[in-house]
């Protein structure tokens, strides 16, 4: 099998990368990201020679480079590419409507015309809004988002369900509640909070840190997203959750208690307009459908994420100073051994094993 995998060189699409590789000997991925800010190769530093693996650097609202690209030979495509913070969006969600709502429809329209097999398209439980009291979102729950970015995530949703509805286009969704892991941008939560307690920095709390959030180890996503790449039934909608629901506080909490940090570093500021308060999804159809259950243990699984974040302190920091923003360039100027630099017939830069 080929792949296409979007946004393969953010957190949860590289780490899917580098998961697929291994557990799928023989299948071959293009790896299609427009290295935007939370965009890093470096995610991908040990998979870059791999003669499995093509890198193509490309925007998903490109409907012509990306048509070119889905027409070489791809089977699959699992659909990442997204603005996703919260934050920005609130400051600005222009750009995630462009990305996430019209990127989405290029891609899929490219897809459509290129044959693609299977055509998942990976989405989040803050489409569902805030769960009342003990309630979990199950896949037909309405949609209900609250922040610019859940809004346009719900909209892609729609558009890639309508593409089932009106070409049978082999569309599936996710929708998967807060990941952590390795390579995570420290913008998010977790790693924003192991980044700036290594460095004895204050911790932001939003309002009374009361906000309830499931969390799923990485590695439990990418699980999922093989099953419901091979097994999943198409125009289904899928909830992946980690069954880890807790309170912003008791995680900043139990960060700095890993850390050896006082909680003296915690600070509470001004809550985010239209701040959730928790959220919450019933994974039992694809438990019961697929056979997947999270395997990690949340709290071995946030030691080990803050392990990584502590041992790899030369890509944390090239992240904090923007450095990594250079690496792209670097390959390409260098032409070592293991790299090169083509252009496709749409002049968009290629990476390749030699």
């Amino acid at each position: 099998m080929k792949l296409a995998i979007t946004g393969g060189a953010g957190f949860i699409g590289s780490n899917f990368v580098r998961y697929m590789l291994r557990e799928h000997p023989t299948y071959s991925i293009l790896n299609l990201d427009s290295l935007t800010y939370s965009g890093n190769l470096k995610n991908l530093s040990n998979v870059l020679a791999n003669p499995r693996h093509e890198f193509l650097k490309a925007d998903i609202c490109d409907r012509d480079v990306v048509a070119r690209a889905l027409a070489q030979g791809v089977d699959a495509v699992v659909h990442f590419a997204a603005e996703s913070h919260v934050d920005r969006s609130i400051l600005d969600g222009s750009v995630f409507v462009q990305t996430n709502v019209l990127g989405t429809q290029c891609l899929l329209e490219a897809a459509r015309q290129a044959g693609i097999g299977r055509f998942v398209h990976v989405s989040t439980d803050e489409v569902y809004g805030s769960a009342p009291g003990a309630q979990k979102f199950r896949e037909d729950s309405p949609l209900n988002p609250s922040s610019p970015y859940a809004a346009s995530k719900a909209a892609s949703d729609l558009v890639a369900r309508a593409y089932f509805q009106t070409y049978h286009f082999p569309v599936i969704v996710t929708r998967c509640s807060n990941n952590f892991g390795p390579y995570q941008f420290p913008e998010k939560f977790i790693p924003l909070l192991i980044s700036r307690a290594i460095e004895d920095q204050s911790i932001p709390i939003y309002g009374d840190g009361l906000q309830v959030r499931d969390w799923i180890f990485v590695q439990d996503h990418c699980r999922a997203l093989d099953a419901v790449l091979h097994r999943g039934r198409e125009g289904e909608i899928y909830n992946i959750g980690g069954g880890n629901e807790w309170p912003n506080v008791d995680i900043a909490r139990h960060i700095l208690d890993l850390l050896r940090k006082p909680h003296a570093l915690m600070k509470y500021v001004q809550d985010r307009p239209g701040h959730d308060r928790r959220y919450s999804v019933d994974s039992a159809k694809i438990e019961t459908e697929l056979g997947w259950k999270p395997e990690m243990a949340f709290a071995q699984g946030l030691a080990g994420t803050i392990d990584w974040y502590v041992n790899n302190a030369v890509w944390r920091k090239r992240v904090q100073n923007q450095a990594y923003r250079s690496y792209y360039a670097e390959q390409y100027e260098q032409r070592d051994e293991t790299l090169k630099k083509i252009q496709n017939p749409g002049g968009v830069a290629r990476c390749v094993s030699s």
